[in-house]
């Protein structure tokens, strides 16, 4: 979000949770990207403020329905009707605030194959309760992925090698996980570290607007690498390519002109030679097996 639209982003924040009573003597922006993470004090509340054109209803809807499966989530708070808030301008959300115990980094690898094995299960019970519950699927992003790069209008610091290799491995990639015929379900979108909370709770995913359908590697692959050693039954060759997809989408991000990321341009360089690595291995590795 634009520097200049916090303060309003904010004051939206504020209001929102004073329509249920909840006074706000402090108001601290933790993280802005497509939209802020606002804690609000003392009430103890986590809110979310995005432009109208991210309003978040389907994450609410499908946090909703998780609560109620035990899955391992940050809820809504439930002082607060449950459902997205539009003010002045901004979609808010009011969530439950959790003091973490520990930093992002810190995750024991088997705790969190565990509450990613068991928000998958959630996640499948959902399927199984409210088959039309539709999520976009993960060739859904690659495809919005496809329209930063190939347009250059959209990404006008790109250059024409890197575009090629961005475009090609997109395709190719994404391609080489559907001929493998993996059993697909819905997802999280995004289980990376900075999206699960260490707390006196256990860990607990938030941000699950990018929640998408396809193999639980695409999933995984968002996590550590040590993380899959103790997530059951993960297809190995599968999650390879799944890491690379995941890794050539956030390079995507990172060269769209209106892309907000704090330092993207630097990460999108660095990621983009871990990109060229990671193609070289799987391409070295593919010709061993001849």
């Amino acid at each position: 979000m634009k520097d200049t639209e916090i303060p309003r982003a904010v004051a939206a924040a504020v209001d929102t949770a004073a329509e249920y009573g909840l006074g706000t003597d402090d108001a601290d922006v933790l993280h802005n990207s497509n939209r802020i993470a606002v804690r609000l004090r003392p009430s103890g509340i986590l809110a979310r403020v995005a432009p109208l054109a991210h309003r978040p209803d389907f994450e609410v809807e499908l946090v909703r329905r998780l609560a109620g499966t035990g899955s391992p989530v940050a809820g809504l708070d439930p002082r607060a009707e449950p459902r997205v808030h539009l003010r002045d301008g901004f979609a808010v959300t009011l969530w439950t605030y959790y003091e973490p115990t520990a930093a992002p980094e810190d995750h024991p690898p088997a705790a969190y194959a565990d509450a990613l094995a068991r928000l998958h299960a959630g996640l499948r019970r959902i399927d199984l309760a409210a088959p039309h519950f539709t999520a976009p699927h993960f060739t859904d992003r690659v495809a919005d992925a496809l329209r930063v790069v190939e347009d250059p209008a959209v990404s006008p610091d790109l250059g024409a090698a890197e575009r090629a290799l961005l475009t090609d491995t997109l395709h190719g990639i994404s391609r080489a996980i559907l001929d493998r015929g993996p059993r697909q379900q819905l997802l999280h979108g995004e289980p990376h570290p900075g999206n699960l909370l260490a707390t006196a709770d256990g860990p607990l995913f938030i941000d699950l607007e990018t929640a998408c359908r396809g193999p639980v590697e695409f999933d995984l692959a968002h996590a550590p690498e040590d993380v899959a050693a103790h997530y059951p039954g993960a297809d190995s060759g599968l999650l390879a390519d799944c890491r690379i997809l995941s890794l050539a989408l956030a390079v995507s991000w990172r060269w769209d002109r209106d892309d907000q990321l704090p330092d993207g341009r630097r990460r999108g360089r660095e990621w983009l030679a871990q990109l060229r690595a990671d193609l070289d291995r799987r391409e070295h590795a593919a010709g061993g097996g001849h």
